[in-house]
This record gives structure tokens, sequence and C-alpha cells, in this order.
């Protein structure tokens, strides 16, 4: 893609000049106003979106304006021209957004808690809501004063959750687990792109679409083949400080409500949890209690709609004590907490809590 000549002006800022192309427009002469192209082609590309049912159509055509020019959002208004070969890319790139192509999947990226992750076809996209399900994770981690905690993100997909977690607790050990080899290729990616040294697993939670509760060691009939979790991290069984999870959690009453970006583009497997929209809360609540120290927290992502539900569910567990729901920052129930109930007697729980402090 060729772009008009750039350069930073002397406050620093970056400055497009004008293009060879608005320079053969009609009334264009140096020191002129810029060519308002760029904002004619936003407010077109607004309107595209907008017929076609895009919840946010000035803000999508705005990033995906500044992803062609290279210019950051704030910059638009005073960027001037586009090139031509801009001008196609951006045509295209709205067009396939009217298609109700995801934002996220167009631009490459998406931006979670302080880092910048690659997406695209094949794996889930990382949503705002989970940001604050990670924030309470890490606030807790620094409340108890865990210099090392060691960490498992369950059901990882693009390895948004481990990737936030091993950035923003220095000292963590990260493990992140899914069963979707397609998923794990994108969390592989991140972990090159961001730095952030997590252990990758390719291993299966056991999430029972059948309706019935999940194998306790999380064997599927749809995971053939692909090693249980608690296998997998069999090292870490009874001494990890924390797990977290957004697992599948829509019900299979909502196929017919979802959005295109949503129906058409994220994997199956990261959104489905069976009749009641639970099996994968059951699968990493059961993974959960064997990979937890005595003491440990739970942490699991849930529908808005199970803000009662996920609680109980835990509750008749049998191993979860300090049950609470959490709401996000739209008021929606959002995620349940739990701390990991000793196991047997005292003789057992000093001893798991020993080799959690071996760890750290």
């Amino acid at each position: 893609m060729t772009s008009a000549a750039a350069g930073p002006d002397r406050t620093g800022v970056r400055v497009r000049t004008p293009s060879a192309h608005s320079q053969h427009t009609p009334g264009w002469r140096p020191g002129a106003e810029p060519d308002p192209d760029l904002r004619v082609e936003i407010d077109s590309a607004a309107a595209v979106l907008s017929a076609a049912g895009v919840a946010s159509p000035r803000a999508d055509a705005e990033q995906l304006a500044a992803h062609v020019t290279g210019e950051p959002r704030w910059r638009l208004a005073l960027a001037g021209a586009m090139t031509p070969a801009e001008r196609d890319l951006l045509h295209g790139l709205v067009a396939r957004r009217a298609a109700r192509v995801p934002l996220q999947h167009l631009v490459g990226t998406v931006g979670f808690r302080y880092l910048t992750l690659t997406v695209g076809p094949g794996v889930f996209v990382p949503r705002p809501e989970t940001e604050t399900v990670v924030g309470w994770a890490i606030d807790t981690v620094r409340a108890a004063g865990w210099d090392r905690p060691v960490c498992v993100d369950l059901c990882t997909g693009s390895g948004a959750i481990a990737l936030a977690l091993a950035d923003e607790l220095p000292g963590a050990r990260v493990y992140a687990v899914d069963s979707d080899p397609d998923a794990l290729l994108w969390a592989k990616r991140n972990v090159v792109l961001t730095g952030r040294a997590i252990a990758v697993h390719h291993a299966d939670v056991g999430i029972d679409l059948s309706g019935g509760a999940a194998s306790r060691h999380g064997g599927t009939p749809g995971a053939a083949g692909v090693m249980a979790a608690t296998e997998v991290l069999a090292d870490l069984l009874g001494r990890v400080d924390l797990v977290v999870s957004n697992p599948p959690y829509l019900c299979d009453d909502e196929r017919d409500t979802l959005e295109p970006e949503v129906g058409d583009h994220d994997p199956p497997a990261a959104l489905w949890g069976g009749p009641d929209g639970l099996a994968g809360v059951r699968a990493v609540a059961a993974v959960a209690a064997d990979l937890l120290r005595d003491g440990g927290r739970l942490v699991i992502e849930h529908a808005d709609r199970h803000g009662s539900a996920a609680p109980a569910l835990l509750r008749t567990h049998g191993r979860w004590d300090d049950v609470h729901d959490h709401q996000d920052l739209t008021g929606r129930d959002r995620f349940v907490t739990a701390t990991c109930r000793p196991r047997g007697g005292p003789g057992l729980a000093r001893g798991a809590a020993g080799a959690a402090g071996e760890e750290r």
C-alpha cells in the first residue's frame, strides 16, 4: 500500500502531507486547508455501517480509517487526504465490516487491559467485561501478598487472561489451557507479541454439553485424544493459588439471538455452555477443585442470566467457601468467586499449603 509522505513537525506530532491525488484536486494549492476527503470517507463509511446494523458505526469507521492511514484516531480530523490506495483499502474493509465481519478481525488486534493482542478467525475475541474479571483476580492476589503466585487460566482462547496476569503480577507463574488447537495458535502468537512468559498447554477442561455434570477429570467425547487438564498439569495438583476462567456460557436457546459478529465468527466451542449454559462453569469448578491449594481462589465469568445459578452451583459442589457473585461495570451479574475449602483433615491441609509455599 502506498501512503502519503509523512514526518514529524517541530512539535513532534506526525503530519501527513497532501497526497499526489489531492494535489490534482481542483482548487488545491499549497498552504490551503487539507483536502477533506478523509473526513468525507469516514462520514460515508459510518453511514454504510449504520445501514448495515453495526452497533457503533462511527467508532468503527474511525478505527478502520486509523488502521488504513496509520494515524491515531484523535488525529484523523487533521490528517488530510487519503491516497487512492488507502481509499480503496478502506472501502474494502468497510464492505467487510458491513457484512458483519468483526472489527477486530479486520484490524487484527484488540486491546485488553494494558496489552494489545492479535486476534482473527479461529479464536474468541476478548470482551471488555472480562477485563473486570481479571482486575478482581489481580487485586485479590495483591491484597493477599502472594509474591510468586501460581495461576491457571482455563479455556484461555487468545491467552488474554493469562497474559494479563503475567503482565500485572510480576513473578507469577502462569499456565494457560485450552482444548482448541486453533485458539492455542493465537495464544502462542500473543506470547511472542507481548513478550510475557506463560506456559501454554493443549488440554481438555471437560465441558459436557449433554446437560449433565462434567466429568471431574475433564474427559469428554468431543475432546477425544486430548489429555485432561488435570493430567497435563499433574505437577500442580493442590498447589495452585488462583484459577481464572472465561468458559463458554451461552444457553442453547440463544442460538437464534446472536449478532452475526458472534454467531458467525466466534468459535462455537468458545460460546456454547449446553442447555442451561452452565456446563463450562461445572467443568471449570471441578478441575479447579483439584488444582487449587487449600485457600486458593477461583474466579469464573458467566452470563448475566446466571447471577444466581452460578453461585448456587458452587455452593452445592462441596469444595467451596466464600462464594460471591460480582457485577461488571455495566451493573450486570458477570462473575462468581470462591475459596477452596481445606481437603480432609488438618494434616493434609498443612501439606498442601506447604507444597504451595515451596513453589514460591
